[in-house]
């Protein structure tokens, strides 16, 4: 958690305190998925509803057993779909697996290789699921454009990629990013690229409101460890966004000037 307890951030009518939202793919086993997330000090946390048993498998271990709803904001997505109706009807599943939950992260990939996000689609299924009740958290490109007109559709948070998903190549268009925040009546979380702290304090940076990451963590040597790295790189940008950095100069600038002093 942040030590300012005044700076939230709302989603869903709902005020949070920690910025960072974390997966929960990829792990060795569901013990280190708690861990991990315990350091991170997520209370966001997503689920792909196609690929983790969150009750629809009674023989299967049920991640909601370490991942308690009452503890955390379970934020299921479509990871896995790559077609309007399929991932429509997965948000439902969800909604009725967890009792009328109505947060969802919507993804709709176009292509298999590098799961960029297939926009048009996007469009469409946000447009479907906000008029069916979601309150649709949206992965997607880091147009400017697109992400207007899914705020304009009604989506509560825009979730532009810093780069490819599972890529860790780091932010790699901050101006599109700028563009983003500085145009946005939503909150904007980047989603999809990060690699290290410094990626995740990048984005902070920046303005925006919060960052998602699940293979920057779930992949590394030590996955406990660099969930906290994590939670302070996003709290370490937050602060360096709220306290306003120096103007960047070509040359250096005397920090005590010798004008008008005698020698």
């Amino acid at each position: 958690m942040s030590g300012n307890t005044k700076d939230t951030f709302n989603v869903g009518g709902q005020d949070y305190h920690s910025r960072l939202l974390v997966g929960t793919g990829k792990y060795k086993d569901l013990e280190e998925t708690r861990l991990a997330i315990e350091a991170s000090g997520a209370e966001i946390v997503t689920i792909a509803i196609r690929r983790t048993n969150i009750g629809q498998n009674r023989n299967e271990p049920n991640i909601l057993e370490v991942l308690p709803p009452e503890r955390y904001t379970i934020l299921p997505n479509t990871a896995g779909c790559y077609d309007v109706d399929t991932a429509v009807r997965t948000c439902r599943l969800a909604r009725e697996l967890l009792d009328g939950h109505n947060l969802v992260k919507l993804e709709v990939l176009g292509d298999e290789r590098t799961l960029f996000p297939d926009t048009i689609a996007t469009l469409k299924a946000a447009e479907i699921l906000v008029k069916d009740g979601f309150d649709v958290m949206v992965y997607t490109s880091d147009d400017p454009i697109i992400a207007r007109e899914l705020e304009q559709i009604g989506c509560v948070a825009v979730m532009p990629l810093a780069a490819p998903i599972g890529s860790g190549l780091g932010i790699r268009n901050k101006l599109n990013l700028l563009t983003i925040v500085e145009n946005a009546g939503v909150p904007i979380l980047v989603d999809a690229g990060v690699g290290t702290a410094s990626d995740a304090s990048v984005a902070m940076e920046l303005g925006c409101d919060g960052v998602l990451m699940n293979t920057a963590i779930a992949a590394a040597k030590d996955p406990i460890l660099m969930a906290s790295a994590m939670r302070k790189a996003v709290e370490a940008g937050r602060e360096a966004y709220l306290a306003g950095r120096m103007p960047a100069k070509r040359f250096a600038s005397a920090s005590s000037p010798v004008d008008g002093l005698f020698f």
